[in-house]
């Protein structure tokens, strides 16, 4: 028995477990980083502890600082949450071997998952079906990689094309990379090692055939220590961009009730076959016929698990501490039953209309409606003046609607998406919703692929959205109030002039209006709800204004107005001879010197942020006169990290 549960996480998920354990009557300890020291999951525990600084591996990855912050405040469990040490068999040992009740499965288990060679093996054995790919021992590891990817190189081969390079280790699409031709695979080999080991610490790699138009389905099961197991359904994850989900929904559209048995068999049979405990999540890849081969089981709880809670009436985070304490499983597979339609949405902090490229920065304006106003669930662990920070996974909200149907579902999470925007930082809001609405979505003809292609294709759903005409003249007349003591007043700035020019800028667009402008009547701001009159009609804006922005959100877009002189001159920030990081974020490879002579559009060095590593390259030809960084270095965005001498 336990009674004080340390979560070995951040963020949403930190918050999402307190939540449960709260409710059973457990205390709570968080754990945080300096960059988190302020964030909302340290104020809901009831006791807190620094484990170091920002990057991950000096603070959520310190086996040790972890083990003893349990220790210091008399924690006798911990939950891994998701991400970080969640699946290190090491980490659930450590626990173990400290005394503490880990809530999650044996470390023999999470070993013999963990390893995704393994994991293939033995499912082959227990009769589970899987795609057909290279699992053996020579995986190039970073102390054996000449030799690894010699082997690699002739597994792909006798395989053929496409194939994936995936990372032996760890999950979440780290280590992973798509091979359509073989002359590409050794950077591929090279690439994929690299972020594994910067990830989890483990550079072997493993090879599988690409399933084409595949669909990316998974199952949630549950053992106890009586041996008992469930499933408790399937969850279709195919709304994928770069090998991370984005979209989530609970039944899947295209299985049917024969199916889901079949599924739930053999993800079961998974379970056993290595002795589990907890929860669990076999994910497989379903082609055009319906037929479905194993991909790999996440030892823990999944980030989609609240749309299985949706549909089954269930609280998984309950299940796993009632399993870590001993008792039986809650139900039976006859009593598990499912009942309408779950969707959830994950909102990034990223820039999908470029390159979905990770964004950081301040929270000015975050206001999730309560239970009671709305059906959706907001999962998050942010809030308005709180900091998004580049060390962490972008990912800072989960929206989860439950409908009697999927179309009641859709329904449900575009408005919820289109009320509650976030503010400060660009993010996916207004993408999910387009995404929700598009019809191959709505006629379930997504494949795992399909985002991808249309970024390549530069898709109009990947387009950055333009403010509409009466959010310019809203946000005109809110710049000529000025401070919003001024809002809903009849008097404007100069109080002499009755009208004048104003100029705004905004997404890169420039207009001029005349201030305040006709039929538009500001009637209040308050609790960052605008209302106003526009041409006769009153409307509801969510709105952040002062001094010097105004943010208003329309159509589940965010734009943000800015004031300009009509004097003033743009200076772009183009310079050939530096190279700027593109965010804030770390160092991840240094690929020069300096005197080392460059020619454009050669890589120069990588930064890594929110999991994802860009590349930033020679803008001309030249010569490296500077480096301002080094690998492992915290840099920020629009820092100029090299400096080239030009001819």
């Amino acid at each position: 028995m336990f009674k004080k549960i340390l979560i070995a996480n951040r963020g949403e998920i930190a918050c999402r477990v307190m939540r449960t354990a709260h409710r059973l009557g457990y205390q709570t300890v968080a754990v945080f980083s300096d960059a988190d020291a302020r964030a909302l999951h340290v104020r809901m525990a009831g006791e807190a502890v620094p484990v170091g600084a920002a990057p991950a591996a000096q603070s959520y990855l310190n086996i040790p600082t972890l083990i003893a912050a349990a220790k210091k405040t008399g924690a006798d469990a911990l939950h891994p949450g998701y991400g970080f040490l969640s699946e290190r068999a090491d980490f659930a040992q450590a626990c173990i071997d400290a005394g503490l009740v880990f809530i999650g499965p044996p470390p023999a288990a999470i070993e013999a998952m963990g390893n995704k060679a393994e994991a293939k093996r033995r499912m082959l054995a227990a009769g589970v079906p899987c795609v057909p790919g290279y699992f053996g021992d020579a995986q190039g590891s970073d102390q054996n990689a000449a030799q690894g990817d010699q082997r690699l190189c002739t597994e792909a081969a006798a395989l053929g094309l496409p194939l994936l390079v995936k990372a032996v280790a760890g999950g979440g699409g780290r280590g992973m990379r798509l091979v359509h031709d073989l002359r590409d695979l050794p950077a591929a080999l090279a690439s994929a090692r690299q972020e594994s080991i910067s990830a989890f610490g483990d550079g072997r790699l493993m090879l599988e055939r690409l399933i084409a138009d595949g669909r990316h389905i998974e199952v949630q099961i549950f053992a106890d220590n009586h041996g008992n197991a469930v499933h408790l359904g399937e969850r279709d994850c195919t709304s994928q961009r770069r090998r991370q989900k984005v979209i989530e929904e609970a039944p899947s559209p295209i299985v049917d009730a024969a199916m889901r048995e079949t599924m739930g068999r053999d993800a079961v049979a998974a379970a056993l076959a290595v002795g589990y405990r907890g929860a669990g999540t076999v994910e497989f890849i379903v082609d055009a016929q319906r037929r479905h081969y194993f991909l790999e089981m996440n030892t823990r709880l999944q980030v989609e698990h609240p749309v299985t809670e949706c549909i089954t009436g269930l609280d998984l985070v309950e299940w796993q501490l009632r399993v870590a304490a001993g008792e039986p499983l809650p139900a039976r597979q006859q009593d598990v039953h499912f009942s309408g339609h779950a969707i959830q949405a994950r909102l990034y902090a990223e820039d999908p209309y470029d390159g979905w490229t990770p964004q950081a920065g301040h929270i000015t304006g975050w206001r999730p409606p309560a239970a009671s106003v709305t059906p959706v669930r907001i999962d998050h662990g942010i809030e308005a003046g709180g900091e998004v920070t580049p060390y962490y996974d972008a990912m800072v909200a989960k929206f989860i609607a439950h409908g009697s149907d999927r179309n009641d579902a859709i329904r449900q999470l575009r408005q919820a998406l289109a009320q509650t925007p976030l503010f400060g930082i660009k993010n996916n809001g207004r993408f999910l919703c387009d995404l929700l609405a598009h019809p191959d979505f709505e006629q379930a003809q997504m494949t795992t692929t399909r985002l991808d292609e249309w970024a390549a294709a530069a898709a109009p759903l990947l387009q950055r959205p333009a403010p509409r005409p009466d959010a310019w003249r809203v946000a005109a007349a809110l710049r000529a109030a000025g401070s919003v003591g001024n809002i809903g007043k009849l008097g404007v700035r100069p109080a002499s002039v009755a009208q004048f020019d104003l100029t705004l800028e905004c997404a890169g667009q420039t207009q001029v209006h005349r201030a305040p402008p006709d039929g538009v009547t500001l009637l209040g701001l308050a609790d960052g709800e605008l209302r106003a009159i526009v041409d006769g009609v009153q409307r509801r804006y969510a709105c952040v204004h002062d001094s010097k922005q105004t943010s208003i959100a329309v159509d589940a877009a965010v734009f943000s107005f800015t004031e300009i002189s009509p004097m003033s001159q743009v200076h772009t920030a183009a310079d050939a001879g530096r190279a700027r990081a593109p965010v804030a974020g770390v160092v991840a490879q240094v690929l020069v010197k300096v005197g080392d002579l460059v020619s454009a559009g050669q890589p120069l060095l990588s930064v890594e942020a929110m999991k994802m590593e860009m590349w930033l390259n020679a803008a001309a030809a030249g010569t490296v006169r500077a480096l301002h960084a080094a690998p492992k270095s915290a840099v920020a965005a629009g820092a100029v990290l090299v400096e080239l001498e030009l001819p």
